[in-house]
């Protein structure tokens, strides 16, 4: 069966998180968008792990585990987090995001009583921990050989293990002896597998993508996923299908554009300062504007890594495809600012109704059949994001990027009279 999984999402413990994040409405909408294996996210926060206790009931040897009062509900959850660790390596400070899967609350449970002597677990959904990299791991493969570690949104510039402020070079130097441990990173909105294929080091690792959701809205979580081809649900199963890259069983993962990504170009977002890494570089990395160090993007960051040409790609790797979230697509068609409007939700619905869930209708559902529910340049938008017929003008310092599915809306969005977003040719 087709597993569809994401596992790095945030329970409403974490900052800038819905209130409304509960067990109960992350089950509902991961299988409104077709995500059938979830992630509990924060374990390590005392009160959540309390309600996931409470909430939750195991399915027999799988490590999964399923909402107690509605069992029935064909959404499996497995016990994860995401830590920050603080520390010097080098006599530079270090600031890494790190997620951790465990198949059992009873690891997870081990894990924090590990974890407490590092820093306040009750203090954020994501805690910081002042330990290093290494000794994360250690702390972590020590309760159970079955767990696992990996880095999160490997690129983006703050609290990353290639972020442009306070990152690394290579995953050995991040987690030094604990590194035959790592077995994936994690690309994040901002980065996709061909622009991590371009580093030869990385080959030996799986790539996997997640949304990092703060919210259960459909054009949140789920917006990045890996699909795997197994006989049940099984955390035991995904994660050796990871760890091996086996094209068997982990058949692909669910990417945005890069583009879209709130870090994919350099910029400066107050100075409305947009710029690719060849126009960053031939500046300096400084401002034009405010002459300020500009936030360095992660397409300037894997250029700066990057030891193949673009289009590589490495014998083995596991596939992907390029979609956006269905809320996003209807909302841009529709010309409307927000994909949370009711004219949105009234399309969204209707299609969702047809076809079960949104990545049937992104992945599955032929134009004709779109059509017969939703009109025709709604049908179109799909099929064109599902080709990779869109354009994006590009995410930077914190901005996502704007969504061009027809010529008129790349001539508005991501043409030269783009409204106060500048580039290189402004200063010219």
């Amino acid at each position: 069966m087709r597993v569809t999984a994401d596992l790095h999402i945030h329970s409403r413990y974490s900052r800038a998180t819905s209130e409304r994040m509960s067990i109960e409405e992350i089950g509902r909408f991961a299988r409104i968008k077709g995500v059938n294996l979830v992630g509990t996210g924060d374990f390590t926060h005392p009160k959540w792990f309390a309600e996931m206790q409470e909430m939750l009931v195991p399915e027999p040897d799988t490590g999964l585990y399923k909402i107690a009062k509605n069992p029935e509900l064909p959404v499996h959850f497995m016990a994860t987090t995401e830590v920050s660790t603080i520390f010097t390596f080098a006599g530079e400070t270090k600031k890494i995001h790190h997620v951790i899967l465990t198949p059992s609350l009873e690891n997870a449970a081990q894990i924090n009583d590990r974890l407490l002597k590092y820093g306040d677990l009750a203090s954020d959904g994501r805690p910081t921990l002042n330990m290093d990299a290494p000794h994360l791991v250690e702390e972590v493969m020590e309760v159970s050989s079955e767990n696992m570690v990996f880095p999160a949104h490997a690129w983006t510039p703050w609290f990353s293990i290639f972020g442009a402020f306070s990152g690394f070079d290579s995953v050995e130097d991040c987690y030094q002896d604990m590194t035959k441990h790592i077995y994936a990173l994690e690309t994040g909105l901002s980065s996709d597998p061909p622009m991590n294929w371009r580093l030869s080091k990385l080959d030996r690792f799986a790539l996997v993508s997640n949304s990092d959701s703060h919210s259960f809205w459909p054009w949140r979580i789920g917006r990045e996923a890996n699909v795997f081809e197994l006989e049940k649900p099984s955390y035991f199963e995904v994660v050796d299908a990871v760890r091996r890259k086996d094209t068997e069983r982990f058949k692909f993962t669910i990417e945005t554009d890069p583009a879209y990504g709130k870090y994919h170009w350099t910029g400066h977002r107050n100075c409305h300062v947009s710029l690719s890494a060849k126009e960053a570089i031939k500046l300096g990395n400084i401002c034009p504007v405010c002459r300020r160090k500009l936030t360095k993007g992660v397409e300037q960051r894997v250029e700066e890594l990057a030891d193949r040409p673009l289009g590589f790609k490495p014998e083995g790797a596991v596939g992907f495809v390029r979609l956006l979230p269905l809320s996003e697509i209807i909302s841009t068609v529709l010309r409307v600012d927000s994909p949370s409007t009711q004219k949105v939700w009234s399309i969204y619905n209707s299609l969702i109704e047809r076809f079960g869930d949104e990545y049937t209708v992104l992945i599955d559902a032929s134009k004709e059949a779109l059509m017969s529910v939703a009109d025709v340049q709604i049908a179109e938008a799909v099929v064109r994001v599902r080709e990779g017929d869109v354009r994006i003008a590009p995410g930077y310092d914190g901005v996502y990027g704007q969504i061009a599915i027809f010529e008129d809306q790349f001539k508005e969005k991501v043409g030269p009279q783009r409204v106060q977003q500048l580039n290189l040719s402004d200063f010219m």
